[in-house]
């Protein structure tokens, strides 16, 4: 369903009216297309005190096709540096940087503080880094025009490792990503050859890609050069097929939750998965005080244990090749709760504590990475069908005032997906627009 209220704020009355009534105003967002596949306009490099990195960052920087300046009069993204801030009186620097600049921020524009993980034997160092957290979250929230605000954390001396990070969130791809905070450690990022195409012989399995935000996926993975199969249920088949067609990809008609999905999966694909994403998922909503057993049950085993199934056998098996990569899909009802949620909230909340667990583990054994994407308000034939208010309410509940777009979540995952990823493990990103619930 369209958003009428985003479309009368785009017009000179309804931008009157709703500046004169204090209502929000949100900004249409621009996201990756053939014709528009980067931001327009330069991007500011900044400094917060004396950092060893700068050089490292200016050549990354560099590599991504942007043009990087140390001044601009209307930037397109402003990227500072403050790996550097141990001190609470070093985050003066912090100010001194942005300040002058980060209302000249053209609309939709980036910025991105660097920082580095707090320290556990320097409690001032925690204290500034972790300030650098509180300071970005609120920028987020209060700079506006469809602007974005992101936190990456860096391992010391690993920079280079952050590159696939920094290409997304200064690209229209992250369109809908505000408020986040991302680690990123020491791996070493594997080479992309073509960066139109960096998922370019990889396979990759979707799972509820009939339709919504799998079939979106599914079509993003393969824009992206992945050959794709797509997942889903029996009796979603006829739109299993028609997204697979489309895509030049497999249909596979599978339960998630049948005991020999693992093997099915694994037969399908006999030289192995590169990426593997649990987008399946169901909800059987109702109070937990009105809500019958086999309403609790579907839930968790669709949403939850399937993932822990199939992720275990696949990794067992070896079909999950090294390099490979698994995106599970989280929701920000799993982070804040809501009401009538309490099975579909647990299964999401599940799925964290999978990727938190499993990460580090996967990687060593395996050399897989594990992480997952946190879906806030998107604007799906689910949300469509959700009574008028509560949708107006869950579209203007974040920081930029509208729902996401489907595409947003696949450009998130299609981002974990990359072979130059390999140093983000272990993340779970909202892509909520800063939902104002569990920021």
């Amino acid at each position: 369903m369209a958003d009428r209220y985003l479309h009368l704020t785009g017009t000179a009355p309804g931008k009157f009216l709703t500046r004169k009534l204090g209502l929000p105003q949100p900004t249409r967002l621009r996201r990756w297309t053939l014709e528009t596949p980067a931001l327009t306009g330069p991007v500011l490099h900044l400094t917060a005190g004396d950092s060893a990195v700068t050089r490292e960052l200016a050549a990354i920087l560099t590599a991504t096709g942007l043009e990087v300046t140390a001044r601009a009069d209307r930037p397109a993204a402003l990227v500072l540096d403050a790996t550097a801030v141990d001190t609470a009186a070093g985050l003066a620097a912090v100010h001194a940087a942005l300040h002058p600049v980060v209302r000249s921020l053209a609309p939709g524009g980036r910025v991105v503080v660097l920082g580095v993980r707090p320290s556990p034997d320097d409690h001032h160092q925690a204290a500034a880094q972790q300030a650098l957290e509180g300071f970005v979250r609120s920028l987020g929230k209060e700079i506006g025009k469809g602007a974005t605000a992101q936190l990456v954390r860096v391992a010391p001396g690993a920079v280079a490792s952050a590159e696939s990070t920094l290409r997304f969130l200064l690209s229209p791809r992250s369109a809908y990503v505000s408020g986040q905070v991302i680690e990123v450690t020491d791996a070493a990022p594997d080479e992309v050859a073509d960066w139109a195409a960096p998922l370019a012989g990889r396979t990759a399995l979707v799972t509820g890609a009939a339709r919504g935000i799998g079939a979106s996926v599914a079509s993003v993975l393969a824009r992206d050069g992945a050959r794709v199969v797509c997942l889903d249920i029996p009796q979603a088949q006829e739109d299993l097929v028609r997204t697979a067609d489309r895509l030049g990809a497999t249909a596979l008609p599978l339960d998630i939750t049948a005991e020999d999905a693992a093997e099915r999966i694994a037969a399908a694909v006999p030289d192995g998965l590169d990426i593997l994403v649990h987008n399946a998922g169901i909800t059987r909503d109702r109070r937990l005080a009105n809500m019958p057993a086999e309403r609790w049950t579907s839930v968790i085993d669709v949403n939850l244990d399937s993932v822990l199934r199939t992720t275990d056998a696949l990794l067992k098996a070896g079909t999950l090749n090294r390099g490979g990569r698994i995106v599970a899909t989280a929701s920000i009802a799993g982070i804040a709760g809501n009401n009538g949620q309490t099975n579909y909230a647990a299964s999401k909340a599940g799925i964290i504590g999978l990727v938190r667990s499993l990460a580090p583990r996967a990687a060593a054994g395996h050399g897989v990475t594990v992480n997952a994407v946190a879906p806030g308000f998107i604007e799906t034939k689910m949300t469509a069908a959700v009574p008028l208010f509560i949708r107006e309410a869950g579209r203007r509940m974040n920081s930029l005032s509208q729902g996401g777009l489907p595409v947003d979540v696949a450009e998130t995952t299609a981002w974990f997906a990359q072979p130059a990823s390999t140093a983000v493990n272990g993340q779970v990103v909202r892509v909520c627009g800063q939902s104002l619930l569990g920021a």
